[in-house]
């Protein structure tokens, strides 16, 4: 008989454990590939977070200013000797975080009788406690406003030549004219108006404006009743100075119910960018809160929040890089704001088990409060 071919036993287990010893290199390099590739796509999602948040912050800081009177807008105030605001003081968006406008340093806290276009917020945000116990410094918030690049038509007349809108005697509302002579429609039709949107109102005898808070809609009429978010509205009884009262003829001294023409109106958006550590703290999200609307997320797994100043107040040199307006100045001389954002990756790095951080920093020129027109 012929003697069969085959193979042993021992080959056999060799062959075995060199398979195995061969798939579990193979299995063990999948794996840590598979890990190397989450670490990137979470360092990538984290770039694309600071990226996202950063280019919206960008956005308004461009426009900030467009449109606003330059020295800022009046708010109501009743100046004592000092020329400080003994009134009741314009609330900071967003509600959260409990804010009120105030001055522009410790020295003058609550002297503030003009809102300006920016308002830094130093140390105004939450401190953020990262997972791993990594604490950070406490975060700021920043505050801008400009006019509506949205209207057709801005600013857009209440009283004029051809407009015969009204504005009543206590300031509680403002009417439009539609007619063709004019052409303000409010509503689906024309310009959509929401409550909780701001409007400043001027005319020749106060440049500067004064503010009030839709509160309700009714056809052409906008009203503007009291108890609005920003303790704006219904304020011509004690405040003698940057209400709806001041526009009126023989104000400032002597208001006597009418307005002259023209008066005029234009929405404001104040956007307001903070840190949100309540919703997910293990997640903290860069905000952006529209007025006193229900603020939105634009980024997540955020650290930090920082802005500093560059002025241009005459002085050589200028003071730059700083935190708060210094003594002496107004925020009205700003000219540049440094953004600086500090983020973490979702999770844990596969490899390491720790975070991986990144940071971007950047300088916007304000070029709506730097510009002013000679020849107008």
């Amino acid at each position: 008989m012929k003697k069969n071919s085959g193979f042993t036993l021992i080959e056999l287990l060799v062959a075995i454990g060199v398979t195995a010893v061969a798939l579990a290199a193979a299995v063990m390099m999948f794996r840590d590939s598979t890990k190397a590739n989450t670490n990137v796509t979470q360092a990538s999602d984290m770039s694309d977070n600071m990226r996202a948040g950063l280019n919206l912050i960008v956005q308004d800081l461009i426009q900030t200013g467009t449109g606003i009177p330059t020295g800022g807008i009046s708010i109501p105030n009743t100046p004592n000797a000092s020329g400080c605001n003994t009134g009741g003081k314009v609330k900071r968006p967003p509600a959260v975080l409990v804010l009120t406008f105030n001055g522009p340093n410790a020295a003058t806290a609550g002297c503030n009788v003009i809102l300006p276009a920016i308002e830094p917020g130093n140390s105004l945000g939450p401190t953020v406690t990262s997972p791993d116990g990594t604490s950070g410094p406490q975060t700021d918030i920043i505050t801008m406003m400009y006019v509506d690049n949205t209207m057709d038509s801005k600013p857009l007349p209440i009283i004029s030549p051809t407009c015969a809108g009204a504005i009543t005697a206590t300031g509680s509302s403002i009417t439009f004219d539609s007619s063709a002579g004019c052409g303000v429609t409010i509503g689906a039709a024309g310009i959509p108006v929401n409550p909780g949107d701001l409007f400043m109102i001027y005319n020749a005898i106060n440049s500067n404006g004064v503010l009030q808070t839709v509160t309700s809609v009714s056809g052409q009429t906008l009203n503007f009743a009291s108890g609005d978010p920003f303790n704006l509205n219904g304020r011509t009884g004690t405040e003698t100075a940057g209400t709806i009262k001041q526009l009126q003829n023989g104000a400032p001294s002597a208001p006597n119910g009418t307005y002259p023409s023209p008066t005029s109106c234009a929405r404001i958006w104040m956007i307001t960018y903070y840190l949100d550590t309540t919703a997910d703290p293990k997640h903290p999200r860069l905000m952006r809160a529209l007025n006193f609307n229900t603020p939105q997320p634009v980024a997540e797994t955020f650290e930090n929040l920082q802005f500093a100043f560059n002025f241009v107040d005459g002085t050589t040199p200028p003071p730059v890089n700083q935190f708060t307006v210094p003594t002496g100045d107004n925020e009205n001389e700003i000219r540049s704001v440094n953004i600086y954002l500090g983020a973490r990756t979702t999770n844990t790095a596969a490899l390491s088990s720790q975070y991986t951080r990144s940071n971007m920093a950047t300088q916007v020129a304000l070029r709506s409060m730097a510009y002013f027109n000679n020849y107008k």
